[in-house]
């Protein structure tokens, strides 16, 4: 699989979480936000709350119980799915 392809896959499964507990705090900017991604862009602020999302809710670490409790999630975020949604918006033109 072509890794565009792979990152843009992770960008799918994770931008519906980020969304919906944007949609908590700030259900105005959710919305535009929901509106960019819709029609397949980000603005350069959206983008910047979903690289900052993702690198904050990275819940898969790799540590086990001893080293410190594994975060919880609506969805499990590896530091590989943080790279690839860094990748894919740096693919879109956004400084990551």
């Amino acid at each position: 699989m072509e890794q565009s392809t792979a990152d843009e896959r992770v960008a799918e499964r994770l931008v519906p979480a980020w969304l919906e507990e944007a949609a908590r705090h700030d259900p105005r900017a959710a919305e535009r936000a929901r509106a960019e991604w819709a029609r397949g862009s980000l603005s350069a602020g959206a983008a910047r709350e979903l690289a900052d999302w993702v690198t904050a809710r990275v819940t898969d670490t790799g540590f086990n119980q001893d080293e410190g409790p594994t975060p919880d999630g609506p969805v499990r975020i590896s530091v590989a799915d943080k790279a690839a949604v860094h990748r894919w918006l740096a693919a879109q033109g956004h400084e990551v």
